[in-house]
Order: structure tokens, then C-alpha cells, then sequence
């Protein structure tokens, strides 16, 4: 068995973290040596009860057959002894020992945007613009295909015309989370589906942690955009510090919860991102282009109002929200440019 072939059994083998496989790699001097490993120093190494999971699956186990399912869902398989394998992986403490990719990653300056399942309709559009304004600049965009932020982030790249990729906590081949298959198609079409979980495995709780530290490991920044105190996007700050990574977060209304969290990160020293030009200029690049402008629900049905000057009570009765709301919102379009305000105290678009 080569090296490689080693790498793809032993990533494959369950009921072991990675981190806990680097040990036995580094305790047994390489991949083969580690699979010749007896049985009583796998248990001295992992435990009795990972090595009675481990070692009969290590018995019967077949990399040609691992290959083969991966051929099957149009995947590739890259392992810590390919030449292909992700630079910006392989410096992390714990690498995974190989990735089934759908796509191809690929090799701009990456930074992720992650952030809540649930966001605010705000949430979204900001997820989505900073994304668009990143690709816009020939950043790739990296995130996990969840729901909310994540979404928002892939189709913002995608959009804008720019790679993106997604790291799932299941086979690249599961349709997860449902109704985001086309979306799925579409990422790996412009960028890369990626796994370290081999075809077939379903998701599971546990998977998301430990996937989110290649969300991290593949960028050189993450930004969390919107994120309760538990959120995983927290998991993947956290990540990203230890790996070395920068991360930035967007500030948002105290009277938010899901802005709890990027306020946590910004109490503690990341990096204050209003725009894709705040994580740009932190990181030396510029944009390559002027950004498309994108306005969120709420900025569209202001502008709809304001297509004749009003008073910011007459918005307020309009729906648009509440006089402290209103004023965030007016002085954050003023600033973009979107409204100006009049002499007699009026706005308009």
C-alpha cells in the first residue's frame, strides 16, 4: 500500500479525531507504518474503545474501493502526500489526512464569511454583499452550504462572478441541508465541494465543529457576520485564532441577539468589518473593481418611499421601522449615498 493509499484509510478509519490520528501518525513515523501497527500499541495509543472500531475496519478496509465511490459522485480525492493538496490546510495543527473534493479549490486568497442559520433579513443581505464585494475583488469566498449566512455567501460570490467553496459535515455526495442541491452544483461549477468525510456519510452533530476548522484552515480571514453566543460561526473564530487566521466581525443593533456574537469577537480584539473594504485594506488587497451596489429588503423599501422627499415620521408610520431604527438607517444610507437629507429636515433618494 503506498503513502497515499495509507492517508485515504486512515482518514476513513471512524471513531478517531483527527487530531488524535496526527498522534498515531507521529507515535507509528508515517502513514504505512501505522496501519502495520499491532493491536495492542494501536490500543496504547487511542484507547481500547477507539481501537475496537478502529482496527477491524483497518483489517478489511480498501483505498480502491474508497476511490471508486468517490469517482462515482464526480469527486476527487487529495491526500497529505499529493502535491495538490491545499497549502493553506497543510498548515494547520490538524489537517485532515484527505479531502473528497467536487470542483476544483481554488487557489486566490481565500476568506470566509460565516454567521447564523437564522439571520435577520439585514443578516442576509450584508452576508451576501460582503461576499459579492470579496469575489468582486478575486477574493474566493468560503463557507459551510448552511442555511442563512452561509447561503447568503455562496450566492453572493457566485453572483459577482467569483469562485466559492463549501465545506460540508457530510459526504459530498449528501443532499445537506435539503434544497440547497442546486446550490450545491452551482459552487462546485465555479469553485469546490469539499469533505473529509468519505461518500455516503450522513451528517452528524459532531461533524459541523470539526468541519468549520477547514472552513477556517482554507482562508486567510473569516468574517462572522451575524451569530448568537452558541452559534458554530463562534466555533470558527475561535478556529481561525488558533490557526493563526485573522477575524473580523460585522457590528449590528444591540437590540439583536444574533449580534451578540460578532460584539463578543469585537470586545475581543477582531477586526471591525462594515464592508468587503474594511477586510480588504486589513489584508493589503484592494478591489479590483468598483462593487456592485446591493441593497438589502429593508434599503429597497426605504428608497421606494423616498422616491418623493419625506419627514422620517412619515416613514415611520409607513412601517419602516421604529424612530430609533429609522435614524440608524437614514445615517447609514447617507453615509453609503443611497438618501440625502434636505434642508427643512426632509430625505430624499
Amino acid at each position: 500500500m503506498t503513502e497515499r493509499e495509507a492517508y485515504l484509510v486512515l482518514n476513513a478509519a471512524p471513531g478517531v479525531s483527527c487530531r488524535a490520528k496526527h498522534r498515531w501518525l507521529e507515535a507509528a513515523g508515517g502513514a504505512r507504518q501505522a496501519l502495520q501497527l499491532a493491536r495492542p500499541d494501536v490500543e496504547a495509543l487511542l484507547g481500547e474503545r477507539a481501537a475496537a472500531k478502529v482496527v477491524p475496519f483497518l483489517e478489511s478496509a480498501d483505498p480502491h474501493t474508497l476511490e471508486e465511490a468517490a469517482r462515482r459522485c464526480g469527486a476527487e480525492v487529495v491526500t497529505l502526500a499529493d502535491a495538490g493538496y491545499p497549502q493553506p490546510l497543510r498548515e494547520i495543527p490538524d489537517p485532515p489526512l484527505a479531502l473528497y473534493v467536487r470542483g476544483k479549490v481554488p487557489e486566490h486568497v481565500a476568506v470566509a464569511v460565516v454567521g447564523t442559520r437564522n439571520p435577520s433579513s439585514d443578516g442576509e443581505y450584508v452576508a451576501h454583499r460582503m461576499a459579492a464585494d470579496l469575489a468582486a475583488a478575486g477574493v474566493c469566498v468560503v463557507s459551510g452550504l448552511a442555511r442563512g449566512v452561509d447561503a447568503s455567501a455562496h450566492r453572493g460570490a457566485l453572483e459577482a462572478g467569483g469562485p466559492t467553496v463549501a465545506v460540508l459535515g457530510c459526504g459530498v455526495d449528501v443532499p445537506y441541508p435539503a434544497g440547497h442541491e442546486e446550490l450545491a452544483a452551482r459552487v462546485a461549477l465555479h469553485g469546490a465541494v469539499v469533505s473529509e468525510y468519505p461518500p455516503g456519510t450522513p451528517p452528524a452533530k459532531h461533524h459541523f465543529p470539526s468541519r468549520n476548522r477547514i472552513i477556517s484552515g482554507l482562508s486567510r480571514a473569516v468574517v462572522v457576520v451575524e451569530a448568537t453566543l452558541r452559534s458554530g460561526a463562534l466555533i470558527t473564530a475561535d478556529l481561525a485564532l488558533e490557526q493563526g487566521r485573522e477575524v473580523f466581525a460585522v457590528p449590528g443593533s444591540v437590540l439583536n441577539p444574533r449580534s451578540q456574537g460578532p460584539h463578543r469577537l469585537l470586545r475581543e480584539g477582531a477586526g471591525w468589518a462594515e464592508s468587503a473594504a474594511d477586510v480588504l485594506q486589513a489584508l493589503g488587497l484592494a478591489l479590483a473593481q468598483a462593487p456592485p451596489r446591493l441593497l438589502g429588503p429593508v434599503e429597497q423599501r426605504l428608497l421606494e418611499a423616498l422616491r418623493e422627499p419625506r419627514y422620517p415620521d412619515e416613514l415611520v408610520a409607513a412601517g419602516l421601522g421604529n424612530p430609533g431604527e429609522l435614524a440608524a438607517l437614514l445615517v447609514a444610507s447617507e453615509v453609503r449615498g443611497l438618501v440625502r437629507r434636505l434642508a427643512d429636515g426632509r430625505y430624499v433618494a
